[in-house]
């Protein structure tokens, strides 16, 4: 039997006092968490949703994430965490596609109308029974939204016995385009995470009882999931939740908290450094370990860092399908700056070309991955899933090469994909909902190097015959039906779009 949730349990046990959460002001221990949670698994259990049942979550880094998180683990059911830019129809179409039968829904504020968005969307979606909105204000029992997470709260017992799951029970679905359209769900179990947070603690040397990590990394994501909230737990630091990265704000709260772990994309060291060169700012002494993932991180800003907080940059790779962590520069070992390591411990990598077969030697060919950190295929799809694994193995769509220490370097993400500050964005996508516009014939997305984004959304765009439609308009309409994240901040007109003989894009011309 395993559950996931003893991540928390255990520590909740061992040191009740400890602090597990500070958000702002507030310092929350792990007793209160666990206590919560048991809460949040008896009201799920009170309205009929247990064992393998989907809910879903929409909250960014704030208290509840913890507390809703763990809540449905130790109730038997699943978490599919939602990225909190969606928009409603997106909304409900994870919740369609996830069969969730309920929605834990963060309120919102006036840029980010999360509450809004989430009841319409759980309103269009079919099998979807409760929905609890986390209010914006502390303990608030009401929300123009809906029931209010305290008011249901109110009267469940604080203890709950966790439900024995097996091991490879579902614990996460996390939604992944992949390279192709639409978001799909990759299944995670309790063993794939747990081992992931178990060896990405080993990795990592613990300061015994006195380590703080910031978690600024979207909690929904798996890597702010995995490596700082789950492996944050399991060895009972205190996590200091931040919802919005700003490398100021960043900056000031490892001074204040004295923060000995960081977890980020390129971009947020990039914009920390930046911060620390011209405006002089404070930086923390206390950091002991700082990680990057997400993207590759350039070789000056890893100089840059080096230099100036006296620790190197440890990068590594994964994938939402690897529970994410797949491989890591690991302390011990030398560190190759501009590589992603080795694979981690239970783990390996091969290189293969197009036909799954093996490339010796240096490559490049494509990552394949096999340990106990692969999913359990894609929700509801099996031809999707039989596409990418086999024999134990799940192909990544990332191309790399191999020195002969076996340290990987990747040097063409998946296919077209597009990072824009440390989000994945999909061409295809973008490119479906924009042809749905009557004044675009045919789009074409890419992305453009961008100085603090890693990359920005741009998209070439053929309009209908006698269509007077303008960038600003197109612009315009794109970011209501899209996420913030995703939408084309720059579109280019052009009467012909380059293409191979079958009529494929050809999108290298357009970069």
């Amino acid at each position: 039997m395993l559950n996931l949730s003893i991540v928390l349990e255990d520590s909740a046990r061992n040191t009740p006092d400890g602090t597990a959460i500070v958000f702002g002001d507030m310092r929350l221990p792990y007793s209160m968490i666990d206590t919560v949670a048991n809460q949040v698994a008896n009201l799920l259990v009170s309205r009929g949703i247990g064992e393998g049942d989907k809910v879903a979550l929409a909250c960014p880094n704030l208290p509840y994430f913890p507390f809703v998180y763990f809540g449905i683990l130790k109730a038997g059911a699943t978490v599919v965490p939602l990225n909190v830019l969606l928009q409603s129809r997106e909304i409900t179409y994870h919740l369609d596609d996830s069969d969730a039968k309920a929605l834990f829904c963060f309120e919102g504020s006036p840029e980010l109308p999360l509450g809004r968005r989430g009841r319409e969307g759980f309103e269009a979606a079919e099998g979807c029974e409760h929905f609890f909105v986390l209010p914006a204000t502390p303990l608030a029992t009401e929300s123009e939204h809906g029931e209010s997470f305290w008011a249901a709260l109110d009267g469940m017992s604080p203890t709950f016995e966790t439900v024995q799951t097996a091991p490879d029970d579902t614990a996460v679905i996390l939604y992944t385009s992949g390279t192709t359209g639409r978001p799909k769900g990759a299944e995670l179990t309790h063993q794939n995470m747990l081992m992931n947070a178990l060896v990405s603690d080993r990795m990592f040397p613990s300061d015994e009882g006195k380590d703080t990590y910031l978690a600024v990394l979207p909690l929904f994501h798996s890597f702010g999931q995995t490596t700082v909230m789950n492996t944050g737990f399991l060895r009972g630091a205190t996590v200091v939740l931040m919802p919005r990265f700003d490398p100021a704000e960043a900056l000031e709260i490892m001074v204040k908290e004295k923060v000995t772990f960081f977890a980020g994309v390129p971009t947020m060291y990039w914009a920390m450094l930046t911060k620390i060169h011209a405006d002089g700012v404070a930086k923390p002494d206390t950091l002991r370990v700082a990680v990057a993932g997400g993207a590759s991180s350039p070789v000056e800003v890893l100089k840059d860092f080096e230099q100036t907080f006296g620790i190197g940059i440890l990068e590594g790779y994964g994938l939402s399908e690897t529970s994410p962590v797949a491989s890591f520069n690991q302390l011990g070992r030398p560190t190759k700056p501009g590589t992603v390591g080795t694979p981690i411990w239970g783990v390996e990598m091969k290189l293969i070309d197009s036909d799954w077969k093996t490339v010796e030697g240096e490559g490049p060919g494509e990552i394949a991955i096999r340990g106990h950190n692969i999913m359990k295929g894609y929700y509801g799809r099996p031809e999707a899933s039989a596409e990418v694994m086999r024999d134990g193995w799940f192909r990544t769509g990332d191309i790399a090469t191999r020195d002969a220490d076996g340290y990987y370097s990747i040097i063409d993400r998946a296919k077209d994909m597009i990072i824009r500050g440390g989000f994945n964005v999909y061409p295809r996508e973008v490119e479906e909902v924009m042809m749905t516009h009557e004044g675009v014939s045919l789009a074409a997305v890419v992305g453009v190097p961008h100085g603090s984004h890693g990359e920005e959304v741009k998209a070439y765009v053929i309009r209908t015959p006698g269509s007077e439609l303008t960038e600003d308009e197109l612009i315009a309409w794109c970011k209501q039906m899209m996420a913030a994240y995703k939408y084309p901040r720059i579109i280019e007109f052009r009467d012909t779009l380059p293409m191979t003989a079958t009529g494929k894009i050809l999108k290298r011309e357009l970069r």
